[in-house]
């Protein structure tokens, strides 16, 4: 049997990618776009340039979006679930302040929609134990997480097909690491449309171009490696993580990814917030050092975010309204997941 990681090729990906992307400029109304993000933190500058900056965009062109909050997916390498009501109304924070318009876009969470989750019943049917553990994310979360496998695990990537294929959506962004996903996705729409009637799209990764911000460290921004500039910080907070920052004994300042990781990742994040190019930056700087360094990206990232915290405290102070955005938005998926069980019911012959 062929490896899912394999079943569509990048070339394919690509192509299709960008048949979609040139589409969605005439005719964005032809498309659902799904996505969403796992509540296991505070949202960072990652999140921002990575991700949510794009689906605001697509929003905003008129293509039909949603946004979930994958709370059950929390648990699939994790052994707890403390905080995490507080972290999914952050989360919703900082989406509605980056611009994400709750009337057009429906914030929802996993938990809250019982019929999206049916369907990894009959999906699990569709697919194999060895090609899920072929899937290149199922192993990198395992081996990160140290966990043993499990079940949940296991089928993440039909827990991701139930969350694209309920709404019938047919364009997610991804990055490239995402792509065996997608195709996991589509094989279970094409399986489910071949074995029972046509139901499902064949949903098309759109593949990003958007930069990996790095962390502070040089890394990759990431919550877990605590290098992370976080959207809701305090201008204090940000200027005080930035100075503990790793920069290195050299006092000229210059870009060179390789050798000089945590000079250069300060660099990247001043030029993400200016529009400036990391060598201009480091050229004005100069023979300062990383103390003038860490100050002007301090300046950068502060007054970049300023419109988003502000807006944030905004909603901060209104804890009822980010509770009627998610139950508006819960409301609004479960109509849309029942309506979608009922007709794989039909299709299955299983309405008595």
């Amino acid at each position: 049997m062929a490896d899912t990681t394999n079943v569509g090729s990048f070339e394919a990906s690509l192509k299709r990618s960008n048949e979609v992307r040139a589409d969605l400029a005439v005719h964005p109304e032809k498309y659902r776009m799904l996505t969403g993000d796992r509540p296991t933190g505070r949202l960072h500058m990652g999140h921002l340039f990575g991700s949510i900056q794009h689906r605001v965009e697509l929003q905003n062109a008129g293509v039909q979006t949603m946004v979930l909050i994958a709370d059950y997916q929390v648990i699939t390498d994790r052994d707890t679930t403390a905080n995490i009501q507080d972290n999914v109304y952050n989360m919703v924070m900082d989406y509605i302040a980056a611009g994400i318009d709750p009337e057009k876009t429906p914030i929802y969470v996993h938990s809250a929609i019982p019929a999206c989750n049916q369907l990894m019943l009959p999906f699990l049917s569709l697919v194999s134990e060895a090609e899920l553990q072929r899937n290149p994310t199922v192993k990198a979360e395992m081996e990160a997480s140290g966990h043993q496998l499990t079940g949940l695990l296991l089928t993440y990537p039909v827990h991701q097909a139930c969350d694209i294929l309920f709404c019938k959506g047919n364009v997610v962004p991804v990055g490239k690491d995402q792509l065996p996903h997608i195709e996991v996705t589509r094989k279970i729409a094409r399986a489910f449309n071949e074995r029972y009637g046509n139901v499902f799209p064949e949903p098309v990764g759109l593949l990003s171009d958007a930069i990996e911000i790095p962390g502070l460290d040089g890394r990759k921004m990431s919550k877990s490696y605590g290098n992370s500039i976080m959207l809701g910080a305090t201008p204090e907070e940000t200027a005080k993580l930035i100075k503990k920052s790793q920069t290195d004994s050299e006092r000229r300042i210059t870009f060179d990814k390789e050798n000089r990781p945590g000079v250069s990742a300060l660099l990247t994040t001043a030029a993400l917030c200016t529009g400036r190019t990391e060598q201009d930056i480091a050229e004005e700087i100069g023979d300062a050092g990383a103390g003038a360094l860490k100050k002007y990206v301090t300046e950068s990232v502060n007054n970049y975010l300023a419109p988003h915290r502000e807006r944030r405290r905004e909603l901060e102070a209104d804890l009822d309204y980010i509770k009627d955005v998610l139950h508006e938005g819960n409301r609004k998926a479960n109509e849309i997941a029942n309506a979608t069980l009922e007709e794989v019911r039909e299709a299955m012959g299983m309405v008595y």
